[in-house]
């Protein structure tokens, strides 16, 4: 592509971030280059964005060195000893005197934490990014805040960028409360007008007004994270960037967060969020990416995409159960047709079987069983227990045993579901829980034989309230 030349001129204290989007070199730049650093940067006008999209990545990728020690034998000799120490300090200088990073250790080996990313964002879109710990996904948060550099790709940002990654992050820990919000205004480009217009606003909303004098150093986690997020969303940022920090708070602040993040968006702000808590995926974004290994597995509906989280997490487990209870444990687990025929689909009509194979390893009595039934994004919505609703404990003679539970008809919406098996001691503890024991599908759920499917993603609920006749319709007076 045809390149011209864009003089920039830049204040050491003026964020990139806070430039108007006219003049700013960052919706054209690649994240690894600083534009503070020079005064003329190639811009390629086949780069610049619509004015819809607000954060662009194309083939991102970043790889770390990583450093191993070689096998340990019991006895090694002096030469052994020196040739690799000899091997180490040489690769060490070369690499100093290259500019590389030092790596420590008898072997090197490149990780790829991201490959060959790309995706969009639009404007007001909020978008849940989900996956694995180890996936990739603060590693792109960071990149996206400008903190980290990518080994290769591009990312176009349009707009100033608030990101909360971390407790403590932005914040000077010498500062007192009110200090840091006047300085994370500033970081973003904001005057002080601006900010105490918000600051009433911040200090209700993170409930820190007692301690708004006192350095942040003395703050407890939580109220850490309270500030950090009320100056985040308050300060209006274009761009929001949230990781699963907000699981330090208490729920009720969990909760006030998750309300701020839809009002933030229905002002045509852009969210991306970060989190292991896929009901708040589920309800809060209106898009979700699912990385796996530093891949893009998925882009779509946040429904679609934990159902594809979820498959590809149990495809990785084994299939023999994993694990043992102390008293008992849970052998095998399997659900069958009417005819006893294992089975992974479930129309609804029918009973729904569950075939479990316990062994019980001591005679400690009050030993029950428990099924949980979990949506696809692992909402528990149903309960069986062999105590707690039958009042039957398993034998107390050691050895294996059956226990089958026949589940009448349930009218549940079609999806993915999965069961978490359990033994537990009565009233006091679980003995041995096995997630994701077992799973099935509801292909389409078909209510009283109508066309309409009742889906998981329409986040109506998982069950369907069937009533036994028709609903009937009088003339009821007005009183």
């Amino acid at each position: 592509p045809d390149f011209s030349y864009l003089p920039v001129f830049l204040s050491s204290c003026l964020p990139v971030s806070c430039l108007p989007v006219s003049l700013s070199p960052v919706s054209c730049l690649p994240v690894s280059l600083s534009p503070v650093s020079c005064l003329l940067f190639p811009v390629s006008c086949h780069f610049f964005m619509s004015s819809d999209t607000v954060i662009s990545v194309e083939n991102l990728s970043k790889s770390y060195l990583i450093g191993h020690d070689g096998p340990q034998e019991r006895y090694h000799s002096l030469r052994d000893t020196v040739v690799r120490h000899g091997k180490n300090y040489v690769r060490k200088a070369v690499d100093m005197m290259r500019g590389r990073q030092i790596i420590q250790g008898d072997e090197v080996e490149e990780f790829w934490a991201l490959k060959d990313v790309s995706f969009e964002v639009k404007r007001g879109e909020v978008l849940g990014i989900i996956g694995r710990n180890g996936a990739g996904k603060s590693t792109l948060l960071k990149i996206l805040s400008r903190i980290t550099e990518p080994t290769s790709g591009r990312v176009t940002l349009n707009g100033r960028v608030a990101s909360l990654l971390e407790v403590g992050t932005g914040f000077h820990p010498e500062l007192t409360g009110r200090e840091n919000i006047f300085l994370n205004g500033a970081i973003l480009g904001m005057s002080k007008v601006e900010i105490r217009k918000k600051f009433d606003e911040i200090v209700d909303f993170a409930g820190v007004e007692k301690f708004l004098d006192t350095p942040v150093k003395r703050y407890s986690s939580g109220m850490y994270v309270r500030l950090a997020f009320a100056v985040a969303a308050h300060l209006e940022p274009e761009i929001l960037i949230i990781d699963e920090v907000l699981a330090v708070g208490d729920a009720e602040f969990q909760k006030k967060c998750l309300g701020k993040m839809q009002d933030v968006a229905k002002v045509g702000r852009t969210v991306l969020f970060v989190s292991h808590n896929l009901s708040a995926i589920t309800n809060l974004t209106s898009r979700a990416i699912f990385l796996d290994r530093g891949k893009l597995e998925f882009s779509g509906a946040p429904h679609s995409a934990i159902e594809i989280y979820s498959k590809i997490g149990r495809e990785k487990n084994t299939s023999t159960i994993i694990g043992r209870g102390k008293h008992a444990s849970v052998i095998t687990a399997r659900i069958v047709d009417e005819y006893g025929e294992m089975t992974r689909n479930y129309d609804c009509k029918g009973a729904l079987i569950i075939e479990i194979v316990l062994e019980k390893h001591d005679s400690t009595p009050d030993l029950s069983v428990e099924l949980f039934l979990l949506d696809s994004a692992r909402n528990k919505i149903g309960l069986a227990s062999l105590y707690q609703f039958y009042g039957k404990n398993l034998p107390i003679i050691q050895g294996q045993y059956k226990t089958i539970f026949k589940i009448e008809a349930i009218h549940l919406a079609s999806g993915i579901y999965t069961f978490d098996i359990s033994t537990s001691v009565v009233n006091t503890r679980w003995d041995h829980y096995v997630e994701d024991a077992l799973e099935f599908i509801v292909i389409h759920s078909s209510i009283n034989g109508q066309p309409w499917d009742f889906k998981q993603s329409l986040g109506f609920g998982s069950i369907a309230l069937t009533t036994e006749t028709e609903p009937i319709f009088s003339n009821a007076p007005i009183e």
